[in-house]
């Protein structure tokens, strides 16, 4: 600490703007908690979307293996292919 008083008030205050800021951070994440997993789900849609739009042949041979087979059991079908899709995004 230095003996000019300014410095010492220009010190005072920085402390006082770095515990408010850090009280400002606990509160921010306690009121964003709620949205971390919608948020999330939102963000795993952009991906999907991103990966379509970068290849769309993937989204047409979808479609044309459900003309072709037309499952009845498509609910299934997608849960596995998400599982799936997961893993493989986890081992990349």
């Amino acid at each position: 600490m230095s003996s000019n008083p300014k410095l010492v008030a220009i010190e005072a205050r920085r402390q006082i703007l770095i515990e408010a800021a850090a009280a400002q951070r606990v509160a921010l994440a306690q009121d964003i908690q709620p949205w971390r997993a919608p948020l999330a789900l939102a963000d795993q849609g952009l991906r999907v979307l991103r990966i379509v739009r970068q290849h769309p042949q993937w989204l047409i041979g979808a479609v044309a293996v459900y003309a072709v087979f037309r499952p009845r059991n498509i609910g299934r079908w997608l849960q596995r292919g998400w599982v799936g899709w997961q893993l493989a995004q986890r081992l990349r």
